[in-house]
């Protein structure tokens, strides 16, 4: 039995050698463990990192670089042990197109929030008590996702890029969608202001036959200078009603005090329709690094939790991690 073994890895190892002289095979993965509590009654629970990305990575004759990402994740559906899964296609010349069959991010989704944190952003722990088992967390304006996606990252020009991302109408979703979905959006970090990046992306798409035409927008800008970094965002969605249309803001602060040690506050509010209780969420976040160990954290507190007046919820995650 150890024979076989032995062959079979000797095997593998074989080809992985002859892939090398054309291609690059990596793989990448975590060893951390994270202390989480999502509201003030629950119990703190424990988890660790389960999954394993590999990377095939290659060029052509014709200078594009071909990636293909697949993440091994313990926590996929148990029909299938894939995750979030791509193709790239890159040049220096020509940007980065990718296609996502899963995980990928639209310009909205990727830009949700900018704002610098240490650690996480200020809405991303507590969940709404109704809906835990489910997963739903706060209210954020994110534009669309779902599974086979499009997308295009121009070259930075100047300090400018471009970027565009589509889904068909025929993927499915669980977000309420009935047209296909396509967003796109620009950063510009000007060479003349160092430190300073800002940033647009608008997208379109038809929630339903009686909510048509619901324009995703938002803006941000953020400013380094020396150890402190500041950033401030603003998204909305225009419906065809008041009842459709929302509003956030959010603003935040990190400080590296030294090279392991940063610590940052953020504050985010959410406006849903004509709903006279916003959604209000603050939260202080922290990492250091001490050789190859990582310790991060993330208290947060949202009042309001997706505009139901008085569910108001405290959180935190702490996260330990190895490198090596």
């Amino acid at each position: 039995m150890n024979k076989y073994k032995k062959i079979g890895l000797s095997a593998l190892a074989g080809s992985l050698v002859a892939m090398s002289a054309s291609a690059e095979v990596s793989l990448s993965g975590g060893a951390s463990v994270t202390f989480t509590k999502n509201f003030d009654s629950d119990k703190m629970g424990y988890g660790m990192a389960d999954s394993i990305t590999a990377k095939y990575s290659g060029e052509t004759d014709g200078g594009l670089t071909v990636t293909t990402s697949l993440e091994l994740d313990g926590g996929a559906n148990a029909s299938s042990s894939f995750d979030n899964r791509s193709i790239s296609i890159a040049s220096e010349e020509m940007g980065t197109i990718t296609f996502s069959g899963h995980g990928g991010d639209t310009v909205m989704s990727g830009w949700d929030d900018m704002m610098p944190t240490a650690y996480e952003e200020v809405f991303a722990v507590t969940k709404n008590k109704s809906d835990a088992a489910t997963g739903a967390g706060n209210l954020v304006i994110a534009g669309q996702t779902a599974n086979n996606t499009w997308r295009y990252d121009s070259p930075s020009v100047g300090g400018a890029q471009f970027s565009v991302a589509y889904i068909s109408a025929d993927t499915g979703t669980t977000a309420g969608r009935i047209s296909s979905y396509a967003d796109m959006g620009i950063k510009i970090s000007p060479e003349a202001v160092e430190g300073l990046t800002i940033g647009f992306a608008t997208g379109e798409y038809d929630k339903s036959a009686t909510t048509l035409g619901l324009d995703h927008s938002t803006m941000y800008a953020t400013y380094a200078y020396g150890s402190f970094t500041v950033g401030y965002q603003s998204s909305e969605i225009d419906g065809p009603t008041a009842a459709a249309s929302d509003e956030s803001d959010s603003w935040a602060v990190s400080y590296a005090v030294s090279d392991d040690f940063s610590v940052s506050y953020g504050q985010h509010e959410y406006e849903q329709g004509t709903n006279a209780n916003a959604q209000e969420s603050s939260g202080f976040s922290a990492s250091y690094t001490m050789g190859g160990t990582s310790i991060k954290a993330a208290f947060n507190s949202t009042d309001n939790i997706r505009t139901t007046a008085s569910n108001d919820e405290d959180s935190f995650e702490i996260a330990v991690s190895f490198a090596f």
